[in-house]
């Protein structure tokens, strides 16, 4: 079976860690059995924040300039396939508009070298838009991905937005959600209409962890935006003492957070994004993984965490998390937004060694029983073949 990926988030050379999980997910389902090719959706212009200072643009032109048509990652042949589009903020809703007939044209000359047995699109905008045309007239089903940005992004809140991504999501052969509460909401945006089912993602720790740090030691991964909530680990951290907070990822965030953790006191190490084998190293030297985010669909960070043998702490009521802690031992949830609450699960794990150590060995086997990489390349696999099996009726 042939399946072509395509997504916009997926890593490239300026930025190998974007989308990483669409990444891991191609080569799961190739390791499963299907021939896996991936197109890449490409947009050549620097974000708007870039080019406010001479600096940042030159960096990010350069980039972009680095950044190949082909490459091949992990084994996987990625085509970048380029489309020109208005700024993000006033049109992302419409991309797919901008970015279709280029991908239809990289669509075609792949089939043409490639037969295409069925088209998986990560997320319903603008990936799933685009490639549906293609499809519907090629006769070959469209699987789309939902990781939460078509629910929770604030980007697709509009009501145009909302209306377009039920559209997509309701005429896809199948619809891949990331668990059980992305789901739901895709289901309430369809009206019920949508064929859907729950494939999770997995987590897998790389081989030879390096030994924990000297020192208590909570680690926070993912982007530095306001939903991740850092800062209720960084005021969790400034009431609790002798701990070090490591902070894998860049963002927005950043320059203001630094100010105020060295304000507060807070022992931080800022490492910024790294690649991602670099970034479960360093997260598998810390004790305790806190991401106490909102808006939470799933969260690969956690399920990683557990991975590398690193309890997690979520918050509650976030349909990820939740999810995860049902599935077994290695994640705590606390109130969201409730630093003290935060402060007191961070200061009883590290104050009992033993109980620590022995949550981290229920962590990896947590990760290891419902969070493989195997897993989620044979619950694709079946998707693949259910929709192909059904276009041949």
């Amino acid at each position: 079976m042939n399946a072509c990926v395509v997504a916009e988030y997926y890593p490239r050379r300026r930025d190998p860690v974007l989308g990483v999980w669409a990444h891991l997910q191609a080569l799961a389902a190739r390791d499963a059995g299907a021939e896996v090719r991936v197109l890449a959706l490409e947009r050549p212009v620097p974000p708007l924040g870039a080019l406010r200072s001479p600096r940042r643009a030159g960096r990010a032109l350069r980039g972009i300039a680095s950044q190949p048509r082909r490459e091949t990652r992990d084994g996987l042949e990625v085509q970048y396939v380029r489309f020109l589009a208005p700024p993000r903020d006033r049109s992302y809703v419409h991309w797919d508009r901008w970015a279709r007939r280029p991908l239809e044209r990289a669509l075609a000359r792949l089939h043409g070298e490639w037969p295409i047995d069925v088209v998986h699109a990560h997320y319903a905008l603008p990936a799933g838009a685009a490639a549906r045309g293609w499809a519907a007239a090629q006769g070959k089903p469209l699987v789309v991905s939902v990781h939460g940005g078509d629910l929770h992004g604030p980007i697709l809140q509009s009501e145009t937005a909302r209306a377009r991504v039920g559209d997509v999501l309701s005429g896809a052969a199948a619809v891949l959600c990331n668990s059980a509460d992305t789901l739901a909401r895709a289901n309430a945006l369809t009206g019920g209409a949508m064929r859907g089912r729950v494939v999770r993602l997995g987590a897998r720790a790389p081989e030879n962890l390096a030994p924990k740090h000297d020192t208590p030691t909570v680690a926070t991964l993912g982007h530095v935006i306001a939903r991740k909530r850092h800062e209720d680990v960084l005021r969790a951290l400034a009431a609790t003492d002798g701990v070090s907070w490591v902070v894998i990822g860049d963002g927005p965030e950043r320059a203001r957070l630094e100010r105020v953790a060295s304000e507060a006191g807070v022992h931080a190490i800022w490492l910024g994004q790294l690649e991602h084998r670099d970034a479960l190293r360093e997260l598998g030297r810390c004790h305790v993984m806190a991401l106490p985010s909102v808006d939470e669909a799933f969260g690969v960070a956690y399920i990683e965490a557990l991975a590398c043998g690193v309890p997690a702490i979520g918050s509650r009521g976030e349909g990820g998390p939740e999810e995860i802690a049902a599935a077994g031992e290695g994640m705590l949830l606390v109130p969201p937004r409730d630093p003290s609450a935060l402060a007191d699960a961070i200061g009883e794990l590290l104050s009992d060694a033993d109980g620590l150590k022995r949550l981290a060995a229920a962590a990896r086997l947590t990760a290891q029983e419902h969070f493989s990489w195997e897993a989620c390349g044979r619950a694709t696999i079946a998707a693949y073949s259910d929709v192909v099996s059904a276009s041949d009726e």
